[in-house]
């Protein structure tokens, strides 16, 4: 019995009774190049566009900058420029989606 065709996009392709990509790729794509705010374990926060995501659960963001928590921060201290980060999946406690800017 042959496979059915495949796609660029390396899943097959969209016919008839041929279902699509499944929903949590969709949203996964949907959120692409979003800006995102992930709190990690230790307490600092990420904020950075979101590029890609793997197995493991791991976050690569662009543009990352670096906020530290309230209790280790100096008053009216910066946030620190990281440029492109990668946040392990494992230290990740929870991840916002920014509001888009007016």
């Amino acid at each position: 019995m042959a496979d059915p065709p495949e796609e660029a996009g390396g899943g097959p392709a969209a016919g008839p009774g041929v279902a699509g990509p499944p929903r949590g790729r969709q949203r996964l794509e949907a959120l692409l190049n979003r800006s995102l705010r992930i709190r990690m374990s230790d307490g600092r926060t990420l904020v950075g566009a979101f590029l890609c995501t793997d197995r493991q659960s791991n976050v690569i963001l662009g543009s990352a900058q670096e906020f530290l928590k309230a209790a280790d921060a100096f008053p009216g201290s910066e946030p620190r420029v990281l440029g492109l980060a990668m946040v392990p999946g494992h230290h990740i406690v929870s991840i916002e989606v920014e509001p888009p800017y007016p």
